[in-house]
């Protein structure tokens, strides 16, 4: 409870998005809150505010309000389709069915009586993955690369451990821990690492940044609700797997999942790291509401300096007049 309401406290703090604000007209508080999130007023800025303008009124051109024709646009239907079986993906990596049951994991690769101890190194292990991804990866390598990358770390991390546990099958009634299964407890955090580096939080950074502002609410909690369905699913299968097939071949078959996946992100999934909610539209392909964002760029920057230039000389002038 106290995580989360340390984070609800926080969020009384946050602004409102500039987009959720310019949409609402209310253009001059969304200005302040995007020179808020950029830290100063720039010609840049400024470019980007009338990037967001521009895009909210080509959405609104294209279609007066949202409606099932425009959800069932080819780009958007795609993007629908990603939002889901990204979710999928993200489950039948492994990781979430390792959080869950991670006591009788370590145990089953050979933890011994120390498998709760051990439960809770894998925990820190995730946090510090992630503060690291956000300190140095997240927009250093993109989003696809982060999704193929990740996937392939985490195969292979199943497969060693799956080698491992086939050709020394953990005791039962052992009390401490072996070389080799302390061995697949350090690929198991390595498994980890690699989760949270990437699949863990950059499937939600793509959920939020690949759809259009007008049908970013269906679409967030389209991937949202699916994820907690293959997140049961998940919970439900692996126990079963364990005790019918194996702890090793469960392994593999996590291995398989994840090279599969490898295949799925490079066919399927498009960069959008660095990429505005504006240019989403062209990087998805969406002919209908896309529209020309270099150009909008070039003349809210020629703007923006015109009116510095403006102010400067009116500055000049009144100086002049004052002596």
């Amino acid at each position: 409870m106290v995580p989360g309401g340390l984070v609800g406290l926080g969020m009384l703090l946050i602004k409102e998005s500039a987009r959720w604000l310019a949409k609402r007209g209310r253009h001059e508080e969304a200005l302040k809150s995007l020179i808020w999130v950029r830290g100063e007023d720039t010609p840049e800025v400024q470019a980007e505010f009338a990037e967001i303008l521009m895009g909210i009124e080509e959405e609104m051109r294209a279609t007066e309000g949202v409606t099932w024709r425009e959800v069932n646009l080819p780009a958007n239907r795609y993007r629908l389709f990603i939002a889901v079986t990204l979710q999928l993906c993200q489950q039948l990596t492994g990781n979430t069915s390792l959080a869950y049951y991670a006591p009788q994991i370590f145990a089953a690769v050979g933890a011994g009586t120390s498998n709760l101890l051990i439960t809770g190194f894998f925990g820190i292990i995730k946090v510090i993955s992630v503060l690291c991804f956000q300190a140095f990866l997240v927009e250093r390598i993109g989003r696809k690369w982060a999704f193929m990358g990740g996937a392939c770390g985490m195969g292979t991390c199943m497969l060693i451990i799956a080698i491992i546990v086939a050709i020394f099958p953990p005791n039962p009634l052992a009390t401490s821990i072996t070389s080799s299964g302390a061995a697949a407890i350090a690929i198991v955090y390595l498994e980890a690492a690699s989760y949270n580096l990437s699949w863990g939080p950059c499937a939600w950074l793509y959920l939020g940044e690949m759809f259009p502002s007008r049908i970013r609410e269906l679409g967030v909690a389209s991937g949202a609700a699916s994820q907690w369905i293959f997140n049961f699913m998940m919970s439900q299968i692996t126990p079963h797997a364990i005790a019918n097939i194996g702890a090793w071949k469960t392994f593999v078959m996590f291995c398989i999942f994840n090279y599969a996946i490898v295949v799925y992100a490079w066919w399927f999934l498009r960069e959008t790291a660095g990429r505005s909610l504006e240019e989403m539209e062209t990087v998805f392909g969406s002919a209908e509401t896309a529209f020309d964002v270099e150009a909008t760029r070039r003349k809210a920057i020629l703007g923006a300096e015109a009116g510095a230039k403006q102010s400067a000389t009116a500055r000049v002038e009144h100086v002049g007049e004052g002596s």
